[in-house]
């Protein structure tokens, strides 16, 4: 089963690392895939919406004019673009999407809480160093002014 889930985890990375550099293409792909995705939800849904009330009201189904079929492969369909590009957990992909994958980064679900703490240490270093420089920027614009 590991072996099973690596292999698609790989092969998902590859092809978000390659989608990641068409975003026109890899938007488009996520969006079909996520209106595939709740069109499978909601259809299938409605069948079993339509089962139960036709029962209750009959006491017997005739489901001669659905496709049972429907809802479910949509729902699987959908599925399984918005698996097979990295999609599913983001539903709607943004920028960090777009550059982790190009840059071969770790997704946010991916990372250990210890990463998660080390990288927001790193901003906040960050932070400070920009304030310490737009400090000695403004010291130094003061001597100018002066002069």
């Amino acid at each position: 089963m590991k072996s099973i889930i690596k292999f698609f985890d790989k092969l998902e990375d590859k092809i978000r690392g390659k989608l990641s550099h068409y975003p026109v293409i890899y938007a488009f792909i996520g969006g079909v895939g996520v209106v595939v995705f709740w069109r499978g939800v909601w259809h299938t849904v409605d069948f079993f919406t339509e089962v139960i009330f036709s029962y209750q009201l009959n006491g017997s189904v005739d489901l001669g004019s659905l496709p049972w079929w429907d809802g479910p492969l949509s729902l699987l369909v959908g599925s399984v673009l918005l698996l097979s590009t990295g999609l599913f957990v983001f539903d709607f992909i943004g920028t960090q999407a777009i550059i982790s994958g190009i840059r071969g980064e770790k997704r946010l679900e991916e990372k250990t809480e210890e990463e998660i703490m080390e990288e927001a240490g790193t901003i906040g270093d960050i932070k400070k160093e920009i304030k310490e420089i737009s400090r000695h920027l403004d010291e130094m614009e003061k001597k100018v002014d002066k002069k």
